[in-house]
């Protein structure tokens, strides 16, 4: 049982279906990094503000001192948010006290298209883990079972195959176990 209900990690909850979201030429993404554990509370104040943002929330699985099993949902990438605006509503989420600092993402349609492939493993109830650093490996596409047209990296870890998917902005991703996936090179 979670020990509180998942939130809404994007707002509004179309964001990034948009087929116009890259044409808007007043809004653009920003890379919001936020005080220390305060990524739930700008997504709720930048709700109330009525500002489109992106936050990717992956649930954490834990046992507790008394043994049961409890769940809490975290942000995948810590203390990131990715906001879509104007200067003006970059301002007024500024103003939350909230934010630490912003950074123009300078290839939007690149970010664009990294954060629908990390909201589409979420969905699909993948379990994702943090990956820090991009490594060479060879870049893929996935041709069959639920994650198909998803690219990434293929990395070995512990005699096991995962498919990371970059955020290359952050210069971080997330990694998939890869279980009976048919994969085609990109390279």
């Amino acid at each position: 049982m979670p020990i509180l209900a998942a939130e809404a990690d994007v707002y509004p909850e179309d964001l990034l279906d948009r087929d116009d979201l890259e044409q808007d030429e007043e809004n653009r993404w920003w890379t919001v990094y936020t005080r220390s554990r305060q990524e739930k509370q700008l997504m709720r104040s930048l709700i109330a503000l009525d500002i489109s943002f992106y936050c990717p929330i992956v649930p954490h699985r834990f046992r507790s001192p008394a043994g049961r099993l409890r769940t809490s949902y975290l942000p995948l990438f810590t203390n990131y948010l990715f906001m879509h605006s104007d200067g003006f509503n970059r301002y007024r989420a500024l103003k939350t006290n909230l934010i630490t600092k912003t950074i123009e993402v300078k290839n939007g349609p690149e970010l664009t298209h990294d954060l629908r492939q990390i909201q589409r493993l979420i969905q699909l109830g993948s379990p994702l883990s943090v990956e820090a650093k991009l490594q060479p490996g060879c870049k893929v596409r996935i041709k069959s079972g639920p994650l198909i047209g998803v690219e990434g990296v293929i990395l070995k870890r512990q005699s096991a195959s995962y498919l990371f998917v970059a955020v290359n902005f952050l210069q971080q991703g997330a990694l998939v176990k890869l279980e009976d996936c048919e994969v085609e090179s990109l390279s």
